[in-house]
């Protein structure tokens, strides 16, 4: 039977040498329930929330130990605010939403394999990469006849 998220990202943090401190695991538990991707003030509201008496330096720190070690990924959407997610096995990109700020993940194999090639094409060989897109829900016209594809022309 697999463990719960939040046992699975103990599990790596102590895989990484890290001493699984009361607070850190609460800040764990923030981190593996996220459906969203939080920013350091999000995951200090919700983890002081479970034990209030954790402190907004020690999200900061923990935060920091966990992106050197590995087990988060921090990640900058344009808004001028880091935001966190666990860092996944396998590899996806974002989907930004404008309107609504929404975070969208998604996985595309055509994307990857298109990624290769044209660093292969220039003489490289692909070692890491990080794609965001940002957008603009669409909204259909009143005929139906279809709608701007949103692309710059």
């Amino acid at each position: 039977m697999t463990p719960d998220p939040q046992a699975r990202l103990e599990t790596r943090c102590v895989e990484k040498g890290l001493k699984m401190t009361g607070q850190r695991r609460v800040i764990v538990r923030v981190l593996a329930d996220a459906a969203d991707h939080p920013d350091v003030g999000a995951i200090y509201r919700r983890a002081a929330a479970i034990d209030p008496r954790i402190s907004l330096a020690t999200v900061y720190r923990t935060l920091r130990l966990f992106e050197d070690a590995q087990v988060v990924d921090r990640v900058e959407f344009g808004d001028g605010r880091a935001r966190y997610e666990v860092a996944a096995a396998d590899h996806h990109h974002h989907l930004i939403d404008l309107g609504s700020g929404v975070v969208v993940e998604f996985r595309d194999a055509a994307l990857e394999a298109l990624k290769v090639r044209i660093a292969r094409d220039l003489g490289y060989r692909l070692v890491g990469h990080r794609l965001e897109l940002y957008g603009v829900r669409r909204t259909a016209p009143e005929d139906g006849a279809g709608g701007d594809d949103g692309a710059d022309r």
